[in-house]
């Protein structure tokens, strides 16, 4: 018989090792704040499986050189993204975008800033077979894994077959449902702690969900509406990146991209789909400017009316609400040989 096992989700990894031969199914609670986490029904978790898309997550041989994996990129400890402006693949090679944040990625169901992914299992291989970052094609992939002995028997073990492609994502996606932010001073203020918030915090906190016209995008205990939207960035270069009008060919959609979540904003500079704006007092300028005029400029954009003491508390609540004392920070796991 399965036994669902309840854990919560921001000390799940924790326990993995001491669990990953075991077979039962993981039910994850979430974290103060957030809503259940949601597993799709043809990928649900086990301890194993985690453990396994953990391993491969950290893996540089999923790289043609052995020099690249989805953590260097999407670091725990830079916020899970890079804290640089562009992601950086083999080579030195430099994409055009900034890397995303993978924290509470399991709660949106468009991946990548242009939104041309499904789910985090959609996601996964993306990277892997990107030129500019890992270059490693799906059939070399298959076999430079299932070359690997404790590989080969831990995708027996929880897939019962070799390594193949679905079963690479569907791994590396389980571990990265497990990657989650809440019970952050803003979740334990609303639950009625008062202390929770500074009163600088507890005054931008009204600003954000007020005059500042922050939560009309951020959105939700995510914060995001998981929308995209054009704040001008970009839409004067020569060849600007037009976003998710190359997925759509909606002409609305030109130079508009995917509301991050605001959940450790504090831990994820630079920020922005093109890394091009530094700190959180640059992102907030921006906005008192009004964004980049061009001709789809979101209509939720306009010029910001703050005065500097409401900027420093807009930003006191962004760093010190949303930023978790149980941040997932997880350490490199021993590589399968």
């Amino acid at each position: 018989m399965r036994l669902a096992r309840f854990i919560c989700g921001w000390t799940l990894l924790s326990l993995l090792a001491a669990s990953a031969a075991a077979e039962e199914s993981l039910v994850i609670e979430a974290p103060a704040g957030l809503k259940k986490v949601p597993v799709p029904a043809d990928n649900p978790l086990s301890a194993a499986k985690i453990e396994l898309g953990k391993q491969l997550y950290f893996d540089p041989r999923l790289s043609r050189d052995n020099t690249v994996s989805c953590a260097s990129c999407h670091a725990p400890e830079k916020g899970w993204s890079n804290g640089e402006r562009f992601a950086t693949g083999i080579k030195g090679q430099k994409g055009n975008r900034s890397a995303p944040t993978i924290i509470n990625a399991a709660y949106q169901s468009f991946q990548f800033w242009d939104g041309r992914a499904i789910e985090v299992e959609g996601q996964a291989l993306g990277p892997i077979q990107n030129p500019v970052e890992m270059d490693l094609t799906l059939p070399e992939l298959v076999e430079k894994l299932n070359k690997i002995d404790g590989y080969k028997k831990q995708f027996q073990a929880v897939f019962g077959t070799d390594a193949n492609a679905e079963s690479v994502a569907k791994a590396i996606g389980a571990f990265e449902r497990t990657v989650l932010s809440g019970d952050a001073p803003y979740d334990r203020f609303k639950a009625g702690e008062t202390s929770a918030l500074s009163e600088s915090a507890q005054r931008g906190m009204k600003i954000f969900f007020g005059k500042g016209h922050c939560s009309a995008c951020h959105a939700g205990p995510n914060f995001t509406d998981g929308a995209f939207h054009n704040l001008g960035l970009g839409m004067d270069a020569k060849e600007p990146d037009l976003g998710r009008y190359a997925v759509t060919k909606l002409e609305g959609d030109k130079g508009s991209f995917k509301t991050p979540t605001l959940r450790e904003i504090a831990r994820t500079a630079p920020y922005m789909h093109d890394g091009s704006v530094a700190t959180l007092e640059d992102v907030i300028e921006h906005y008192v400017r009004g964004g980049v005029a061009n001709p789809y400029l979101d209509e939720e954009v306009y010029k910001l009316q703050v005065t500097d003491e409401e900027k420093k508390d807009l930003i006191t609540f962004l760093k010190e609400g949303l930023t978790s004392p149980s941040y997932p920070l997880v350490k490199p796991p021993k590589l399968p040989e």
